[in-house]
């Protein structure tokens, strides 16, 4: 796990008001709120009087693998959209198109729109009309992030999820990380996640102290946390009294960022985990969230412990080694687009133990 480097902070009092409507941001709205004077509920209501916005409730969502055909790596878009309706059918609270899995540093915009479109598209027609779709919207500039959010909205995602840009990373001050979020989040269509992932972004880890000042933001309503840091997690659910399985809250979705530590998400007040092993495995990873609502603490931590030795084989293997599994174990995935290498026999059979135990618990839920 990562050290501890964002500094403690007392846990301020906002005295939310539990209104049930997600809010237009006026400009620089971050700076112009007393406090959270507004709730930060996702419920189905309409941003700009055309969109309208499915809830986020806590629980498992999955950053889905984006599939290519084998020889032109053009799109799959078949088998995108068996996948994502696969993953609903075992009972996750939403997917996440565009993320790491979905290899969106290797599409175009127009493929990102369509990977997105056609993930929405089937599970309409699965009937899992209620099921939110996250974008992951990340670009360098403010300017292209914003668009990427546009984009994202007519194509039919419901929220975006979003990286801090890091090109220019020597170069930034400490505000620059503030007056992206807001700028973005006051000029997107839909309601805005950030996303703390500090090795995807030259090791930029954004503190609690930032996520927490953020989230006064009326169009910022969560946050995932790939850093891996509980202890920064525990600080933005309490000052956020972000949403829990038992608790609407003020409806801040604080989401871990790994199936590994599911578990000590939900116990510390977050609100699910955003992971990529459950593309492997999704009702392995719903279970420990079941088991920990209905109060199975202990069966909840043994299964816990298998999720996390999966993840693991999902954490050195990335989206290589996650289609990998896939091929293995359901018989569809592929590869990554070059220069994403392919595996070797050796490293299909490292993948493939890794995921076995875990996968023979998904095969019995």
């Amino acid at each position: 796990m990562p050290p501890h480097n964002d500094a403690p902070s007392p846990v301020p009092s906002y005295g939310w008001t539990g209104h049930s409507t997600v809010r237009q941001a006026a400009p620089n709205a971050v700076y112009s709120q007393p406090g959270f004077s507004d709730s930060f509920s996702s419920t189905s209501l309409d941003l700009n009087h055309d969109h309208i916005i499915r809830p986020l409730k806590p629980g498992v969502y999955v950053p889905t693998v984006a599939f290519f055909e084998e020889v032109s790596e053009d799109l799959d878009l078949e088998t995108v959209g068996t996948h994502a309706v696969r993953m609903a059918r075992a009972g996750v609270a939403g997917l996440t198109t565009q993320g790491s899995n979905g290899e969106a540093a290797h599409l175009s915009h127009s493929e990102r729109n369509l990977v997105t479109k056609t993930t929405r598209e089937a599970l309409d027609r699965a009937g899992f009309t209620h099921v939110p779709i996250i974008v992951g919207c990340g670009a360098q500039s403010t300017r292209e992030t914003i668009k990427l959010c546009e984009e994202a909205a007519a194509s039919g995602g419901d929220y975006v999820l979003v990286l801090p840009p890091a090109y220019y990373k020597c170069l930034y001050k400490p505000q620059s990380m503030i007056e992206f979020f807001t700028d973005v989040a006051t000029a997107s269509p839909i309601p805005v996640l950030i996303y703390n992932f500090p090795g995807a972004v030259s090791g930029i880890d954004i503190d609690s102290d930032t996520i927490i000042e953020l989230a006064k933001h009326p169009k910022i309503v969560g946050c995932k946390l790939t850093c891996g840091n509980t202890g920064k997690l525990n600080r933005i659910a309490a000052a956020t009294r972000a949403s829990t399985l038992t608790d609407d809250g003020s409806g801040f979705m604080c989401m871990g960022g790994s199936a590994d530590f599911t578990l000590q998400t939900l116990i510390g007040g977050g609100s699910g985990v955003i992971c990529g092993l459950a593309n492997i495995t999704p009702k392995a990873c719903v279970k420990v969230v079941e088991l920990y609502k209905a109060g199975k603490l202990v069966e909840a931590q043994k299964l816990q412990a298998v999720v996390a030795r999966g993840d693991w084989a999902a954490i050195q293997g990335g989206v290589v080694g996650t289609k990998s599994g896939l091929v293995s174990h359901f018989g569809y995935g592929g590869y990554g687009r070059k220069p994403l290498p392919r595996p070797t026999k050796q490293e299909v059979l490292k993948y493939s133990d890794g995921f076995k135990e875990l996968v023979a618990v998904e095969n019995t839920l």
